[in-house]
């Protein structure tokens, strides 16, 4: 079946946009219109659809504009485009996974950690200045009761060796005493030490903090995450308190008959709409992000950081709980005085039923990525087609990663979706170990036949539908990359490389390399090479590793 190139919509000329236009006046001047219009050295057919009128672009004009183009502008290709050419440049800085120390790194950090270094991926590729930052929370009344846990249950060596785990462990068994009255006395006395800065106390703390942090740049890099700035909420104490003089010189502190203080968010200043930043006793609100209430420190952070980076854009991703704590933060900024609050956007992301570990529920991201390495090997062990590969521990972790990103992936981020290990990693269908496998036999093609770039190749040989489809779909790839580069969703990429997968596979089953005539050969090795090009640049911006054998 013959599918044109480009397609113009009658509909979207007319003046009359109204529905009275019925559908076979539309026809009707679509026919006219395509009788009118002339084929030239570019448009080899013109034809009329149901409202449509269809371009057919000169067949080996196709071949030759795209297959060039992949091929010369290799990484780039797709943000050279036009499309991108009144796009400014811009600075942005965002903050994302954010995990607590000492808590679980729940599924919810590790959708933040991927969905962030997407973005980031995808606007350092279009050329923007990026700044990654790893906000974490590393303050607050639950160190001083795990300042407690460690002095009665702590292990110097264990600390060192495995903080994440032994730092949870500690806070698990303190917790259990958490309301014994002289836990809690303890807890505050350490907190207190903390935040006035007690040599011993300031020293443990430093350390729960670093050994954490190495720890964490270790897990981050199996997942091929960087940051470039591990900064949290203990950066902001005393800049916490100049924020809420600035609310007081300004006005906007009210003080409710509790003595709660809070910011009025309402238009006619009736307080229909309020957000709480202060305790009655007077205490800087310590409260996770989870409640409706934003504490100095973040509006600290958001202010220091736009003086430190002069940023453009500041993006915060996190799950979509926190939505209204955002806008929150947003308005108070505005109220401010900060006009550049207008240029902040919450990226939001909905939650993860069900993912769960052989030995039960996933407490820290490493158990998920152990978890998906050893059951990728146990997969690749039993799949007939696999063949002796080199690190097979290392393909296992990132087909396996690229499994979890694409089930991710698929969907509207804002969308809660049932996780499920099979479906995740199935060979065939929608998934992340299909986008690999077709990678991998891509390029062990290009091994086998030739590894060398080819430049002067016979596009005539390039004209049945199944290659024709190829070169279509490579022909859109920027259109993807800019609508993803508009609403910040990976979906569009994602479907892009499943389709451009299915396509690439069709190809190789109907257009063999072995066995046919050196110039046809050579035609679809260059046609596969640009296919396995544009695959691996779109994986690499979802934070996949292509790998080249499975």
């Amino acid at each position: 079946r013959h599918v044109a190139d480009f397609q113009l919509s009658i509909a979207s000329l007319t003046e009359d946009s109204s529905s009275d236009c019925l559908a076979q006046d539309l026809h009707l001047q679509a026919q006219k219109l395509a009788e009118r219009l002339k084929c030239d050295a570019v448009v080899s057919e013109i034809s009329a659809g149901p409202g449509t009128v269809n371009f057919t672009i000169n067949r080996e004009l196709l071949a030759k504009t795209v297959l060039q183009q992949v091929l010369k502008d290799g990484s780039d290709y797709g943000i050279k485009s036009e499309l991108f050419s009144t796009v400014p440049r811009q600075k942005a800085v965002i903050e994302f996974s954010s995990p607590n120390i000492a808590k679980k790194f729940h599924i919810g950090h590790l959708r933040s950690t991927i969905v962030g270094n997407f973005i980031a991926n995808l606007k350092v590729a279009l050329g923007h200045e990026v700044v990654r930052i790893n906000y974490l929370g590393d303050w607050g009344m639950q160190f001083g009761l795990l300042g407690v846990g460690f002095q009665r249950f702590g292990n110097k060596e264990k600390l060192k060796s495995s903080p994440l785990q032994h730092l949870f462990e500690v806070y698990v068994q303190i917790n259990k005493g958490a309301e014994d009255e002289n836990t809690k006395k303890l807890a505050k006395d350490f907190f207190r030490k903390l935040e006035e800065h007690d040599e011993q106390t300031l020293s443990l703390w430093k350390q729960f903090r670093d050994f954490s942090i190495e720890e964490y740049v270790r897990i981050y890099k199996r997942l091929g995450v960087h940051f470039d700035e591990y900064s949290g909420e203990s950066f902001y104490q005393e800049k916490s308190q100049e924020v809420l003089k600035m609310l007081e010189d300004k006005g906007l502190l009210q003080k409710t008959i509790q003595g709660t203080g809070i910011v009025d968010l309402s238009e006619k200043k009736d307080l229909s709409s309020f957000s709480t930043v202060m305790r009655s006793d007077g205490t800087s609100l310590y409260i996770t992000r989870q409640f409706l209430i934003i504490s100095f420190r973040d509006l600290a952070a958001a202010i220091d950081r736009m003086n430190k980076h002069s940023c453009d854009t500041m993006i915060y991703v996190t799950d979509k709980s926190q939505s209204n704590h955002f806008q929150h933060l947003f308005q108070i900024l505005k109220l401010m005085g900060y006009d550049w609050a207008e240029r902040c956007q919450h990226v939001s992301f909905g939650l993860v039923q069900g993912m769960k570990t052989r030995r039960g529920e996933v407490i820290f991201l490493e158990d998920v990525l152990n978890e998906v390495c050893s059951r990728m090997l146990q997969n690749m062990a039993s799949a007939k087609t696999t063949k002796k590969i080199e690190d097979p521990m290392e393909t296992a972790e990132k087909v396996g990663l690229a499994a979890l990103i694409i089930q991710d992936f698929r969907g509207l981020l804002s969308s809660d979706y049932q996780f499920s290990w099979d479906r995740a990693l199935q060979s065939r269908g929608d998934t992340g170990v299909f986008l690999q496998y077709t990678h991998a036999r891509l390029h062990s093609l290009e091994q086998m036949h030739g590894k060398e770039q080819l430049t002067d190749i016979n596009v005539t040989c390039l004209q049945e539908p199944d290659a024709i489809s190829v070169l279509q779909h490579l022909l859109r790839y920027d259109e993807v990359l800019y609508r993803s580069s508009q609403d910040l969703q990976p979906k569009h990429i994602v479907s892009y490389l499943l389709t451009l997968s299915h396509l690439a596979a069709v190809a190789h089953k109907t257009l063999p390399v072995k066995g046919s005539a050196p110039e046809l050969a050579q035609a679809r090795l260059c046609l596969f090479q640009a296919a396995r090009s544009v695959l691996a640049n779109g994986m690499k911006l979802l934070g996949i590793t292509p790998v080249t054998q499975m």
